[in-house]
């Protein structure tokens, strides 16, 4: 089964007295919380993602980065988890709230069949996943500058063709909605407004209402 450990360092001197301690401990709350990222999964992608965070006086997590990452949906996933987590914090007296907080986020699998994986099937997968991470980058570019400057009718005809080999068609952007709905339920406004800003910079009006209620 995959394994999720999530370990917590400061930036600055704190004593281990003073650090923030999530409710109900790290452990329980990552145990139910986790969900191991399937393209990492599918290929047996693992290593540690840090993320940087700041907490409020009220345990809430108000800024998140990942600071050092892997390149796939596992950076994503950390990082949602840090977000979960906001409001979840006993913070001592006299917390800084502009300190940095560095969560090694450590991703193990075990099974799933990846003793058949070598390094170098891994290693490709990585960078297969860092490609179409560009190409969608190339989509979302286009669409959020599509009225503010000229360009060719042949363009965005690639860029149709570019969307369709992504596999971003209607059925994908409404089930980015639904997971930017979970998300809200969850009360991770920063990542629902960001699955929803993702639908309209595809070129779809399909999360406009959404945007307008909870992303300004």
């Amino acid at each position: 089964m995959g394994r999720f450990l999530l370990a917590l360092f400061l930036l600055a001197g704190f004593t281990v007295q003073a650090q923030p301690q999530l409710k109900g401990g790290l452990e329980a709350f990552v145990a139910s919380n986790k969900v191991y990222p399937p393209y990492s999964l599918q290929n047996c992608i693992e290593g540690v993602v840090n993320i940087g965070f700041k907490l409020n006086k009220k345990g809430e997590v108000y800024y998140s980065v990942v600071r050092k990452g892997i390149g796939t949906d596992l950076d994503d996933e950390a990082l949602r988890l840090i977000r979960l987590s906001s409001g979840k914090w006993n913070v001592p007296a006299g917390h800084d709230s502009t300190l940095v907080l560095i969560a090694p986020m450590v991703f193990n699998l075990s099974g799933y069949g990846c003793d058949l994986k070598s390094k170098e099937d891994i290693q490709l997968a990585i960078a297969n996943y860092k490609s179409s991470e560009g190409m969608t980058n190339a989509v979302l570019n286009f669409y959020k500058n599509k009225d503010s400057v000229k360009y060719k009718p042949e363009e965005e005809a690639r860029i149709l063709r570019l969307k369709a080999e992504l596999g971003y068609d209607e059925a994908y952007l409404k089930e980015r909605i639904n997971d930017g709905k979970r998300k809200l339920k969850q009360k991770d406004l920063q990542g629902a407004c960001e699955d929803f800003l993702f639908v309209k910079n595809m070129g779809s009006s399909l999360a406009d209402e959404l945007i307008a209620q909870y992303c300004r």
